[in-house]
């Protein structure tokens, strides 16, 4: 089958390296893929965003398989207009992925079918959200109701810091139009889980928990980034917690969508805070995490393409989904200075033994070289019998793989070995 990937990321790159082991998969277009995945697909120069062309594209090489990874297609639509067109798809249509399109969405779907997630209020007037903060707890999170690149929520630690952060949002529009309206939420604490799953509105089947570190610099600090690595499973997600999370949150949020004619069949990530109060919804995405995706799919034994051709045909409960009881590791390499101001255009080189990286910000040179094009560079992965195997893989990997300006965090992974001695 001829099966297109729309997406260009290191989550992208995951994905393909994961079907093209499939049997039934003979080729992969990749748009716009990048200079890594490359070497795996055929790259095709039309960007996530221009749904038309993608469209179009997919009729003329008369694809018979669409994957739409990244948030912005699905929020826009894109599911919808390739199934418009008879071509098969793993994502959300557009009504299902507003699930993470609108935190605002989001947080009334929690609140009127019981879910669990931190005490809220939304905002269209900015002087209301002003006056309401005099009266929240410090500190508080303040969130863009739209897609804001992962950027648009702000954990505000002063009263000054979050009216600054509405303000921002708000009145000077820094997330555009995503910030049109904002959701203040009360701040909870206790570890982060992260829980991908396939569901198809019928069956939900939990993947692999895994552990994000979104802070770019060493002992959770410096600015939030899209991810520095990941470790899978995540020891704090316990299997009373699995169960507990299933019945209370999972499955009550499929039947939500359902209730609300919304039916989510694809790829729902769920955010969570493991609170003294039990679990919490931090927040949802409409698809793969990314750089979760990055430990959790090599951690999948059975064929991920068989398992997307079941969602979309609604019939998850007859797949077969598999994971190897081993853990993962992913330390991403990034340019120095990211997230803020980096440059680009420096050769990588990596070693023939080092298998899983997956490629997010490169491009390829007209003299077929690989060349750094963002901030996030790629990621390394490794897997190992437990976590500190897999970490210790992970960075004799990351040795192996060179760039000018590369910089990454050294404890990956090191909260969660803190949190298996204190078992």
């Amino acid at each position: 089958m001829k099966v297109m990937v729309v997406g260009g990321g290191g989550r992208e790159h995951a994905i393909i390296k994961k079907i093209k082991k499939s049997p039934k998969v003979s080729q992969i277009f990749a748009l716009p893929g990048n200079g890594g995945i490359a070497s795996d697909a055929v790259c095709v120069d039309i960007g996530a965003k221009d749904l038309e062309a993608i469209v179009k594209f997919a009729k003329e090489k008369a694809v018979d398989f669409a994957i739409v990874a990244p948030d912005d297609p699905l929020v826009l639509g894109l599911v919808d207009l390739l199934k418009a067109e008879n071509i098969p798809c793993f994502g959300p249509e557009k009504k299902a992925a507003i699930i993470e399109g609108s935190k605002a969405f989001s947080k009334d779907l929690m609140k009127k079918y019981g879910i669990p997630t931190a005490a809220y209020e939304t905002f269209t007037d900015m002087e209301s959200a002003l006056t309401y903060l005099d009266t929240c707890k410090i500190p508080v999170v303040v969130k863009a109701d739209g897609l804001a690149l992962g950027k648009g929520v702000i954990i505000a630690e002063t009263l000054d810091d979050a009216k600054k952060a509405v303000r921002d949002m708000m009145e000077d529009k820094v997330f555009g139009e995503s910030g049109s309206k904002v959701v203040i939420e009360e701040f909870l604490t206790g570890p982060e889980v992260s829980v991908l799953s396939f569901t198809d509105g019928k069956t939900l089947i939990p993947m692999v928990s895994s552990m994000d570190h979104k802070r770019a610099l060493d002992g959770d600090k410096g600015l939030n980034t899209g991810g520095m690595g990941t470790i899978a499973p995540n020891p704090y997600y316990t299997a009373e917690i699995a169960d507990r999370c299933m019945k209370e949150i999972f499955l009550p949020t499929m039947e939500a969508m359902n209730k609300e004619g919304r039916t989510f069949a694809g790829c729902l990530y769920f955010g969570l805070m493991l609170t003294e109060d039990g679990p919490k919804v931090i927040e949802y995405n409409c698809r793969f995490g990314d750089p979760e995706t990055q430990v959790v799919l090599p951690l999948l034994d059975s064929d991920l393409f068989d398992i997307m051709e079941h969602v979309a045909d609604g019939t998850l409960d007859q797949a077969e989904v598999n994971f190897a009881d081993d853990a993962a590791c992913c330390v991403v390499m990034a340019s120095e200075g990211y997230p803020v101001k980096y440059e680009k255009g420096f050769e990588i080189t990596i070693s023939d033994d080092v298998e899983d990286v997956y490629v997010a910000g490169a491009k390829l040179s007209e003299d077929g070289k690989l060349l750094t094009n963002g901030g996030r560079v790629l990621g390394v992965t490794e897997r190992g019998e437990d976590i500190a195997e897999a970490i210790r893989k992970a960075y004799a990997s990351v040795e192996k793989v060179h760039f000018d300006n590369a910089f990454y965090r050294h404890d990956i992974g090191q909260r969660a070995l803190a949190a298996l001695d204190e078992k």
